[in-house]
Protein backbone atom coordinates (compact mmCIF):
# COMPACT_ATOMS: atom_id res chain seq x y z
CA UNK A 1 0.00 0.00 0.00
CA UNK A 2 1.53 3.64 -0.59
CA UNK A 3 1.79 5.89 1.93
CA UNK A 4 -0.59 8.69 0.84
CA UNK A 5 -3.55 5.45 0.69
CA UNK A 6 -3.77 6.39 4.35
CA UNK A 7 -5.44 9.10 3.65
CA UNK A 8 -7.58 8.78 0.36
CA UNK A 9 -10.80 10.12 2.18
CA UNK A 10 -8.85 13.18 3.27
CA UNK A 11 -7.36 13.54 0.49
CA UNK A 12 -10.77 13.76 -1.49
CA UNK A 13 -11.41 16.54 0.69
CA UNK A 14 -9.14 18.99 -1.07
CA UNK A 15 -10.15 20.64 -3.99
CA UNK A 16 -6.60 22.35 -5.29
CA UNK A 17 -4.82 20.27 -7.71
CA UNK A 18 -1.94 21.20 -6.10
CA UNK A 19 -2.19 20.78 -2.45
CA UNK A 20 -3.07 17.55 -3.35
CA UNK A 21 0.03 16.64 -5.69
CA UNK A 22 2.60 18.33 -3.33
CA UNK A 23 0.86 16.65 -0.09
CA UNK A 24 0.76 13.22 -2.16
CA UNK A 25 4.51 13.98 -2.42
CA UNK A 26 5.09 14.51 0.92
CA UNK A 27 3.53 11.93 2.32
CA UNK A 28 5.41 9.37 0.42
CA UNK A 29 8.73 10.71 2.39
CA UNK A 30 7.27 10.88 5.46
CA UNK A 31 9.26 8.49 8.08
CA UNK A 32 7.78 5.22 8.10
CA UNK A 33 6.76 5.26 12.35
CA UNK A 34 4.20 7.49 11.29
CA UNK A 35 1.84 5.62 10.19
CA UNK A 36 2.15 2.93 12.70
CA UNK A 37 3.12 4.83 16.38
CA UNK A 38 0.16 5.55 18.34
CA UNK A 39 -0.74 9.21 18.97
CA UNK A 40 0.91 9.60 22.53
CA UNK A 41 4.33 7.82 23.85
CA UNK A 42 3.28 7.76 27.23
CA UNK A 43 -0.63 7.07 26.82
CA UNK A 44 -1.41 9.96 28.63
CA UNK A 45 -2.32 12.51 26.69
CA UNK A 46 -5.12 11.13 23.82
CA UNK A 47 -8.45 9.49 23.63
CA UNK A 48 -8.25 5.27 23.06
CA UNK A 49 -9.33 5.87 19.37
CA UNK A 50 -5.47 7.24 19.04
CA UNK A 51 -3.52 4.95 21.28
CA UNK A 52 -1.83 1.66 19.96
CA UNK A 53 -0.82 0.73 16.50
CA UNK A 54 -1.96 3.51 14.05
CA UNK A 55 -2.95 5.59 17.00
CA UNK A 56 -0.88 8.71 15.42
CA UNK A 57 -3.00 8.18 11.60
CA UNK A 58 -6.43 8.10 13.37
CA UNK A 59 -5.60 11.00 15.79
CA UNK A 60 -4.55 12.98 12.24
CA UNK A 61 -7.91 11.80 10.72
CA UNK A 62 -9.71 12.93 13.32
CA UNK A 63 -8.60 16.55 13.30
CA UNK A 64 -8.64 16.64 9.47
CA UNK A 65 -12.34 15.31 10.16
CA UNK A 66 -12.81 18.14 12.91
CA UNK A 67 -11.75 21.29 10.62
CA UNK A 68 -14.05 19.30 7.72
CA UNK A 69 -17.23 19.28 9.66
CA UNK A 70 -16.45 23.17 11.14
CA UNK A 71 -15.76 24.42 7.50
CA UNK A 72 -19.75 23.60 7.02
CA UNK A 73 -20.37 26.18 9.75
CA UNK A 74 -19.46 29.37 8.67
CA UNK A 75 -20.46 31.20 12.22
CA UNK A 76 -17.28 29.26 13.04
CA UNK A 77 -15.19 29.83 10.27
CA UNK A 78 -14.89 31.88 6.95
CA UNK A 79 -12.13 30.41 5.08
CA UNK A 80 -11.32 30.01 1.40
CA UNK A 81 -11.77 26.55 -0.01
CA UNK A 82 -7.89 27.41 -0.88
CA UNK A 83 -7.76 28.20 2.36
CA UNK A 84 -9.99 25.20 4.13
CA UNK A 85 -6.80 23.29 1.34
CA UNK A 86 -4.30 24.47 3.44
CA UNK A 87 -5.45 23.75 6.79
CA UNK A 88 -6.37 20.35 5.58
CA UNK A 89 -2.41 20.05 4.34
CA UNK A 90 -1.04 21.60 8.09
CA UNK A 91 -3.68 18.81 9.67
CA UNK A 92 -1.61 15.91 7.87
CA UNK A 93 1.39 16.98 8.52
CA UNK A 94 0.89 18.41 11.79
CA UNK A 95 2.54 15.75 13.81
CA UNK A 96 4.69 13.60 10.56
CA UNK A 97 7.83 14.13 12.79
CA UNK A 98 6.32 13.21 16.09
CA UNK A 99 9.26 11.19 17.23
CA UNK A 100 11.88 12.80 15.58
CA UNK A 101 13.82 11.71 12.66
CA UNK A 102 15.08 9.90 13.04
CA UNK A 103 12.78 7.92 15.69
CA UNK A 104 13.53 8.05 18.82
CA UNK A 105 11.51 6.32 22.17
CA UNK A 106 9.43 9.72 23.36
CA UNK A 107 7.70 12.90 21.27
CA UNK A 108 10.33 15.33 20.28
CA UNK A 109 9.00 18.82 22.02
CA UNK A 110 10.24 20.45 18.77
CA UNK A 111 8.53 18.11 16.13
CA UNK A 112 6.58 20.81 14.65
CA UNK A 113 9.81 22.40 13.51
CA UNK A 114 11.19 19.23 12.83
CA UNK A 115 7.86 19.06 10.32
CA UNK A 116 7.75 22.61 9.03
CA UNK A 117 11.97 22.01 8.20
CA UNK A 118 11.09 18.74 6.21
CA UNK A 119 8.44 20.61 4.34
CA UNK A 120 11.24 23.96 3.41
CA UNK A 121 13.63 21.47 2.20
CA UNK A 122 11.46 20.08 0.04
CA UNK A 123 10.07 23.40 -1.40
CA UNK A 124 11.72 23.02 -4.90
CA UNK A 125 10.17 19.95 -5.87
CA UNK A 126 6.63 21.36 -4.61
CA UNK A 127 4.24 23.03 -6.73
CA UNK A 128 3.00 25.45 -4.15
CA UNK A 129 3.91 29.03 -3.84
CA UNK A 130 6.47 30.10 -0.85
CA UNK A 131 3.54 31.83 0.42
CA UNK A 132 1.09 29.10 0.26
CA UNK A 133 4.04 26.87 2.03
CA UNK A 134 5.28 29.63 4.75
CA UNK A 135 1.32 29.61 5.57
CA UNK A 136 1.00 25.74 5.90
CA UNK A 137 4.51 25.60 8.56
CA UNK A 138 3.30 28.34 10.62
CA UNK A 139 0.12 26.69 11.01
CA UNK A 140 2.10 23.26 11.98
CA UNK A 141 4.43 25.32 13.77
CA UNK A 142 2.37 26.90 16.18
CA UNK A 143 -0.29 24.22 16.17
CA UNK A 144 0.94 22.59 20.02
CA UNK A 145 -0.38 25.94 21.37
CA UNK A 146 0.39 26.89 25.21
CA UNK A 147 2.27 23.48 24.81
CA UNK A 148 5.60 25.37 23.32
CA UNK A 149 7.98 24.57 26.02
CA UNK A 150 10.96 22.37 25.82
CA UNK A 151 10.34 19.35 28.62
CA UNK A 152 13.74 19.26 29.21
CA UNK A 153 15.69 22.85 29.11
CA UNK A 154 11.91 24.62 30.15
CA UNK A 155 12.17 27.15 27.39
CA UNK A 156 9.84 28.29 24.94
CA UNK A 157 10.72 26.75 21.21
CA UNK A 158 7.86 27.11 19.06
CA UNK A 159 5.35 30.12 18.65
CA UNK A 160 2.08 30.36 19.84
CA UNK A 161 -0.76 30.57 17.51
CA UNK A 162 -1.68 34.11 16.31
CA UNK A 163 -3.72 33.89 12.87
CA UNK A 164 -7.14 32.67 12.11
CA UNK A 165 -5.42 29.60 10.38
CA UNK A 166 -2.89 29.14 13.40
CA UNK A 167 -5.52 29.25 15.97
CA UNK A 168 -8.11 27.22 13.96
CA UNK A 169 -4.92 23.84 13.01
CA UNK A 170 -4.34 23.99 16.96
CA UNK A 171 -8.35 23.95 17.69
CA UNK A 172 -8.53 20.85 15.31
CA UNK A 173 -5.43 19.09 17.01
CA UNK A 174 -6.80 20.23 20.47
CA UNK A 175 -10.13 18.53 20.27
CA UNK A 176 -8.54 15.51 18.89
CA UNK A 177 -6.54 15.02 21.61
CA UNK A 178 -9.26 15.11 24.12
CA UNK A 179 -9.99 11.81 26.19
CA UNK A 180 -14.15 13.43 26.59
CA UNK A 181 -13.96 13.19 22.83
CA UNK A 182 -14.24 9.73 21.34
CA UNK A 183 -14.54 8.99 17.87
CA UNK A 184 -15.52 5.92 16.09
CA UNK A 185 -12.68 4.09 13.75
CA UNK A 186 -13.38 1.14 11.80
CA UNK A 187 -9.65 -0.11 11.50
CA UNK A 188 -7.85 3.34 10.74
CA UNK A 189 -11.51 4.78 9.13
CA UNK A 190 -13.74 6.82 10.97
CA UNK A 191 -17.19 5.08 11.02
CA UNK A 192 -19.36 7.77 9.27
Amino acid sequence: MKKEDYFKKELSYIKNKKVIKDLKYLIELLPDYFFEIPASSTGKYHPSYALGEHGLIRHTKAAVRIAYELFDDESICKFSKDEQDLIIMALILHDSFKSGNPKEKYTRADHPLLASHFIMEHQKELSLDIESLRKVCSMIESHMGPWNIDYKTKEEILPKPKTAYERFVHMCDYLASRKLIEIEFDGIEIKY
